[in-house]
């Protein structure tokens, strides 16, 4: 069974600046309270690099970039026991020096409606927390013309 979360955002940043803030997880405690520790397990971050994940009232994840679309789209995956856990984070263009952030998370495995059913409403408030974070640190990043 799988059970879903997903939040779009419009960010008013090209790609490029948005995919930059995206790719550095160990950035992301800096701009999101849903993360207070994470740390980079491999050289760099791409096809097959492992992110160890801290968020607050949740267990400590490693999660596994499982595809990347360079400037695009990447998707990684955490497991726990009768749970598969899998992010796709996504950029779409919205216009000129605009992008469309989705981000999405479904749990799948024999575990996974009990997982959405104690955390449900914490993963859906920590998904939209992240993509509203990811969007005022893209901006942040991008001059005002």
């Amino acid at each position: 069974m799988t059970e879903e979360v997903t939040a779009t955002v419009e960010v008013d940043a090209p790609a490029d600046a948005v995919w930059e803030v995206l790719t550095s997880p160990t950035r992301w405690p800096a701009w999101t309270d849903s993360v207070t520790e994470a740390e980079l397990l491999d050289e760099r971050f791409g096809p097959g690099a492992r992110v160890r994940v801290v968020q607050p009232g949740l267990r400590p994840a490693v999660w596994t970039v499982t595809e990347i679309e360079e400037g695009r789209a990447f998707t990684w995956t955490s497991r726990s026991p009768g749970v598969l856990t899998t992010a796709s984070h996504v950029l779409l263009p919205a216009g000129p020096e605009r992008t469309r952030l989705r981000l999405h998370l479904h749990h799948d495995g024999l575990l996974a409606p009990l997982v959405h059913r104690l955390l449900g409403a914490r993963t859906r408030r920590y998904v939209e927390m992240e993509a509203r974070g990811l969007k005022a640190a893209a901006e942040a990043r991008t001059p005002t013309p």
